[in-house]
C-alpha cells in the first residue's frame, strides 16, 4: 500500500497535486489519503494552499512540496575554482561564493576551502543553527556510483578513491552526495528546460570536455561512473599531449585549455577556459574562430554519441558554450550522422549556464534524501 513517501513523490513530480488526484491515482480511501497528507504536513514536507481547479462548485486546494523546509549546501568544483552555494530544495540560490582553489591542489585543500566557505555563508545568512537538509558536490571527473568516490579522474591528481563524502559529512554534519559535474549539469538542464525530454546529452566544454547523459529523467553513469567521458576519445592524426598523459585526446585538441593555448600563441594571453569565455563574451573574432574550429572537432565525436543514443536534445554548456561553438558542432555533427538519428534532434546552448550543476545537485540530493523509502522510514520512526 502506498505510504506517505509515495504520496510525496506524486506531489513532487506533479502527477498528483490535489487530494482528489491522489485518490484517483492511488485508489486509497479518502480517510487513508487524509491521514497520509496530514503526516506529511505535520512533518513540514508539503504545504496545501491556493486552488487548482473547481470541481462541483468547491475549490480544490493545491498540494506542493515544501521546498523551503531545509537548506542545501552545493559545491561545483571546476579545475581552477569552486562555487559554493546555499539553496532551497528546488535549487534556488540564496547565497553563494566563489573559492579560488584548483583541483590540482588535491582533495584536502579543496574540500577544506569548501567547508570554510559553506560555514561563512551559513553564518552570514543566519542559517547556521537551522541544520542542513544535505550537501551536494560535483567534480570534473568520474564518480563510482557504488562508492561515491572519484574513480581514476584523469585531471585530478590525488583524488582517486578519496572519501569526499566522509570529509564533508564529518565537517558539516549532513549527508553528502557526490556527482560528476556534467551529470549534475545535464540533470539540471533536463529538469529546468526540457522536463518532457526522454533523452538529453549535456556536453560540457570547459578546461576539459565531458558528457552528462540523461535517459528517462535519470542520470546514466555506466558500469563505474565513466559514461560520457568523451574528452579522452582519441582523434586520428592528432598527437597533442593531454593532461591525462595520453596523446590525441579530444580534450587536448578542442577544450577550453586547448583554445586558450592557441589564443596565447597568437599574442592574446589566455591561461584558462575562463579567459577564453571572457574573450568570447567580448566578441573577440580570434576567440570565436578558434572556438568554432574546436566545435567542429567536438561535433565529430558527438556524432557518434547521437548515432548511439538517439537523444532528443544535445545541450552545450561550460565556459566555451557560445554561438561559435554551437555553429562548429553543427557543421560536423549533421553530415556525420544519419538523417534518421537527427530528424528530431535539437542542439542548443545551456539555458542555466553555471547554475545548471547547482540545480542538478539539488535535484539529486532531494531525490535521495526525500525518496519514498527515506520518507516512509523517517515518518515511521
Amino acid at each position: 500500500m502506498p505510504g506517505p513517501g509515495e504520496i510525496l513523490e506524486l506531489v513532487r513530480s506533479g502527477r498528483a497535486v490535489t487530494r482528489g488526484d491522489i485518490l484517483e491515482v492511488t485508489g486509497l480511501s479518502r480517510m487513508t489519503v487524509s491521514a497520509r497528507i496530514d503526516s506529511l504536513r505535520d512533518a513540514g514536507l508539503v504545504v496545501e494552499n491556493g486552488t487548482d481547479r473547481v470541481t462541483g462548485g468547491r475549490p480544490s486546494r493545491r498540494l506542493e512540496f515544501n521546498t523551503a523546509r531545509a537548506t542545501l549546501v552545493v559545491a561545483t568544483v571546476d579545475t581552477t575554482h569552486t562555487t559554493v552555494a546555499l539553496t532551497d530544495l528546488a535549487g534556488r540560490v540564496a547565497s553563494e561564493d566563489r573559492v579560488e582553489v584548483a583541483v590540482a591542489d588535491g582533495p584536502h585543500r579543496t574540500l577544506n576551502a569548501i567547508v570554510e566557505a559553506a560555514r561563512a555563508l551559513l553564518d552570514d545568512t543566519g542559517l547556521a543553527d537551522a541544520g542542513l537538509g544535505g550537501i551536494g558536490i560535483c567534480i570534473p571527473g568520474p564518480v563510482d556510483p557504488d562508492t561515491g568516490r572519484p574513480s581514476q579522474p584523469p585531471i585530478m591528481p590525488g583524488w582517486d578513491a578519496y572519501p569526499v563524502a566522509d570529509h564533508l559529512r564529518d565537517a558539516l554534519g549532513a549527508p553528502v552526495l557526490v556527482s560528476n559535474d556534467a551529470d549534475a549539469a545535464g540533470l539540471g538542464e533536463q529538469r529546468a528546460a526540457h522536463p518532457a525530454s526522454r533523452s538529453l546529452c549535456f556536453i560540457k566544454v570547459s578546461s576539459g570536455i565531458g558528457t552528462g547523459i540523461i535517459l528517462d529523467g535519470q542520470v546514466y553513469r555506466g558500469a563505474d561512473g565513466g559514461a560520457g567521458d568523451i574528452g579522452h576519445v582519441k582523434i586520428s592524426g592528432h598527437h597533442e599531449r593531454c593532461q591525462c598523459g595520453a596523446e590525441g585526446c579530444l580534450a587536448a585538441i578542442a577544450s577550453g585549455r586547448a583554445v586558450a593555448h592557441a589564443l596565447t600563441e597568437i599574442g592574446k594571453p589566455a591561461h584558462s577556459a575562463s579567459a577564453v569565455g571572457a574573450y568570447l563574451a567580448a566578441g573577440d573574432p580570434d576567440a570565436a574562430r578558434l572556438t568554432q574550429a574546436a566545435g567542429r572537432v567536438i561535433g565529430e565525436v558527438v556524432a557518434t554519441v547521437v548515432s548511439l543514443l538517439n537523444p532528443a536534445e544535445v545541450v552545450l554548456g561550460g565556459m566555451l558554450a557560445s554561438a561559435p561553438l554551437l555553429a562548429g558542432v553543427r557543421e560536423t555533427l549533421y553530415p556525420r550522422s544519419l538523417p534518421r538519428a537527427t530528424r528530431h534532434l535539437s542542439i542548443s546552448q545551456s539555458t542555466l549556464g553555471e547554475r545548471a550543476a547547482i540545480v542538478g545537485l539539488a535535484t539529486l540530493v532531494v531525490e535521495r534524501e526525500y525518496s519514498a523509502a527515506a520518507v516512509n522510514a523517517a515518518l515511521g520512526s
